[in-house]
């Protein structure tokens, strides 16, 4: 998501074509075309100026709507529904079958292996979904910042945050069935905002990281120089009563609470 103003200039888009399989937006103003991925100009007289980008999640609307709950949705058009305009609930099933048209050939992922994607002080790095979803909350640094990447029960919506509080890298373990963190310096407990909820470090909130959900193909062509989570062995122990499981893998850990002792 990007702002669409550039140099104190308000610009409108549209979509002009696909580049790499990822659209290409034209701005009525100047005629760039724009890369969506990236939200740089690749061509016309704004070419080499990027947007400024805009926080976003990609999340449920259950969740979203829990969290927000006056925000506003976008109206569908009723016209364009009646039209079968708007692509089905299930359209990623079907886009996942379609070839790829990319020449990308870095195949140490299936090209339209699902990827969360960050990326820190110019390192950028890459997690399998399943990874994620399987060794919920991942502990790692990139770019020297350390981070935790959590699933919400939804097993869908994910964010990551810094693991600094106070100045110093914390851990995190998953408590079961719930998408709350608890931390192994305080025993303080977080919930998928990032804001300590109980605890002694109650109010506290941790900075929020942007990542990105996307195949990795895309995600490989944007970031050329991107490493790639590997996941590792398991080992556990007991924190607070609680039975944890700490996955290690090259400079990174996933730990989640598997049950009560």
């Amino acid at each position: 998501m990007w702002e669409t103003t550039i140099d104190g200039r308000t610009l409108h888009f549209h979509l002009a074509g696909i580049n790499n399989q990822n659209f290409i937006m034209r701005d009525e103003e100047t005629g760039s075309w724009w890369q969506q991925v990236t939200g740089e100009a690749i061509l016309g007289p704004l070419k080499g100026q990027r947007l400024t980008r805009v926080p976003q999640d990609e999340i449920s609307f259950v969740l979203w709507k829990r969290e927000q709950p006056m925000g506003r949705v976008l109206r569908p058009d009723p016209r364009a529904a009646a039209a079968g305009r708007y692509a089905p609930a299930d359209w990623e099933t079907g886009i996942a079958k379609l070839p790829v048209a990319t020449r990308i050939r870095d195949r140490r992922l299936d090209l339209r292996e699902l990827v969360v994607g960050v990326t820190v002080n110019g390192h950028a790095k890459a997690y399998r979904m399943t990874d994620v979803q399987q060794q919920n909350p991942i502990i790692d640094t990139v770019g020297g910042v350390p981070l935790v990447i959590v699933v919400a029960v939804d097993g869908h919506s994910v964010r990551a945050f810094s693991r600094m509080v106070d100045g110093k890298p914390v851990d995190f373990f998953a408590k079961p069935e719930a998408t709350v963190l608890v931390d192994t310096a305080s025993g303080s407990e977080w919930d998928f905002t990032g804001r300590a909820i109980r605890g002694p470090l109650t109010g506290r909130q941790l900075a929020k990281i942007e990542l990105l959900r996307d195949y990795w193909f895309d995600w490989r062509a944007y970031h050329p120089d991107t490493t790639i989570y590997s996941a590792g062995l398991h080992t556990a122990f007991f924190v607070a009563g609680y039975r944890a499981i700490l996955v290690s893998s090259t400079n990174a850990r996933s730990s989640f609470i598997e049950a009560k002792t």
